[in-house]
């Protein structure tokens, strides 16, 4: 991992964020579209690029505890206990907060809040940006999730603002995160696995 190229990538991409616009990249599962949480106009342009109802709620990458609280309504008690104990990237859905763009509640006002901690990239863009990121996979609604660069159809790269060159040379798969539903008791329903 070239330093020098990893910082340049991070600004170039909380450039484009802080100027509203919708970056393609590299998450800490697939390939996605992302703008900052907290613009309106931001998250609608990502839902016309995608053709993606507006009742379907995208993902937010947050940076540690501290962001989660920011965007959730209710923050579970266990949240570091479940953070310490989680074996892969897992999307926690919890009442969003007013913080957020109100179009990226679902109709419901939960989110999915998901706190970044092996992705070096995406942790550097988020902590950089000071506002949680959103998160959903690079493809049309309804088509299949990029795990790869390569695999996001070429008018999709066209369409956003900035595309990432960080990874895109990567070969690992990933799949997308668990998701799981935090419940008033503070215990989880599986939603994903």
């Amino acid at each position: 991992m070239n330093p020098r190229f990893l910082r340049e990538e991070v600004d170039a991409a909380v450039d484009a964020l802080l100027m509203q616009q919708v970056i393609l990249y590299p998450t800490d599962t697939v390939w996605g579209l992302g703008c900052d949480a907290e613009l309106p106009r931001a998250v609608e342009k990502i839902y016309q690029l995608k053709n993606r109802p507006t009742n379907k709620a995208c993902i937010v990458l947050v940076a540690d505890e501290q962001m989660f609280a920011r965007y959730a309504a209710v923050v579970p008690p266990n949240l570091p206990e479940l953070l310490a104990t989680q074996q892969r990237p897992t999307t926690y859905v919890v009442l969003g907060s007013s913080h957020l763009a109100p179009n990226l509640l679902a109709p419901d006002g939960t989110i999915g809040l998901r706190v970044v901690l092996d992705d070096e990239f995406c942790r550097l863009v988020v902590r950089r940006l000071g506002h949680g990121l959103v998160s959903t996979s690079a493809n049309l609604s309804g088509e299949p999730t990029p795990a790869l660069y390569t695999e996001i159809d070429p008018a999709l790269v066209r369409k956003a603002d900035y595309v990432a060159y960080w990874r895109q040379d990567d070969t690992t798969r990933a799949a997308p995160s668990r998701v799981v539903r935090v419940l008033p008791d503070g215990s989880l329903e599986v939603l994903r696995d």
